[in-house]
């Protein structure tokens, strides 16, 4: 019997051995499953079934169910929620585009620049991404003050060489600008660092061999570096465009969006409208059409990395 119950023992020994080692990987990211759950995945569908509901007057009465009628309310300009949301969604969208193309490539010329061997290299580096260390309301701030009408000091210096100065916030047609040069200022920085990353990954001898086959610093950059960084170049993007969206506290301090919704993005006009319980259908709306904007963004991502992996 005790032959018996050893050689039982030894058979269960592996099987439990086994289903272990098949139970371990998913006990590892279980708490990081859970955490996705509660605050990403449960949040996202609980808007999307909210946004197919209009909210009772009285808090203790059911919501109404309308279907997509918050979403085309959106877009109907002679709503009051669609008349200022198809203007911001346009302002977000111009947002986004200038800042990444004006961003993305400065953040590249910043990386060739001091990939080099110069004099206080390690200054000139945090120099350039100390902006994106502060915090975006205090970098707000330092704008807004920069910004003045009176006595700001891009007015002041304007007025020393003849010129009249603008009204930076003020300004319907320059507000927007001036949001975007605190964006670009805030993130070109960050991105040189994943761009300084990529360069210092890419072996010299390459550059050596085409520097021996003739091949000038243009062509280099052109044939050898940018495609090198193709792949940093996705993810740089993908970050820029999300982050371009998700901009919210500069337009506290630079003027709340005004004059006019002229300065307002989609997140900050979903947060100002957040307080009146009529909206919340129309809250749940604009936050689904801005996550499907960058899932849009990511997903062209993925595919052309996958496209430039099979390409390689």
């Amino acid at each position: 019997m005790d032959v018996t119950a050893q050689s039982t023992a030894e058979t269960l020994a592996p099987s439990r051995k086994t289903i272990l080692s098949m139970l371990l990987p998913y006990l590892l990211i279980a708490p990081t499953m859970i955490l996705v759950f509660v605050f990403t995945l449960y949040p996202a569908v609980n808007s999307v079934i909210d946004s197919l509901y209009e909210p009772a007057r009285n808090a203790r009465d059911p919501s109404e169910f309308v279907g997509l009628q918050n979403y085309a309310d959106l877009f109907d300009a002679d709503h009051y929620i669609g008349s200022a949301f198809v203007q911001i969604i346009g302002q977000t969208l111009a947002f986004a585009v200038t800042t990444v193309i004006v961003s993305v490539p400065l953040a590249l010329f910043f990386a060739l620049l001091l990939n080099r061997n110069i004099r206080f290299q390690g200054l000139w580096r945090f120099s350039l991404f100390y902006p994106s260390l502060l915090p975006l309301i205090g970098a707000a701030s330092i704008w807004a003050f920069l910004f003045s009408d009176t006595v700001g000091l891009i007015n002041t210096v304007i007025r020393s060489f003849g010129g009249r100065g603008l009204n930076w916030l003020g300004d319907p047609n320059v507000v927007l600008w001036a949001v975007i040069a605190v964006n670009i200022w805030k993130q070109a920085g960050y991105y040189m660092i994943f761009y300084l990353a990529g360069l210092q990954n890419i072996p010299k001898d390459f550059y050596e061999a085409a520097s021996l086959d003739g091949a000038n610093a243009w062509q280099q950059f052109t044939y050898l570096t940018l495609p090198l960084l193709r792949r940093t170049t996705l993810f740089v993007l993908v970050i820029a465009f999300t982050f371009a969206f998700q901009t919210v506290e500069q337009l506290q301090v630079m003027g709340m969006g005004n004059p006019g919704n002229r300065g307002n993005l989609l997140l900050y006009y979903i947060f100002q409208t957040i307080p009146e319980r009529r909206n919340w259908g129309y809250v749940n709306a604009m936050t689904v059409v801005l996550v499907l904007i960058l899932l849009v963004f990511t997903v062209s991502n993925f595919v052309l990395f996958e496209r430039g992996r099979e390409d390689d």
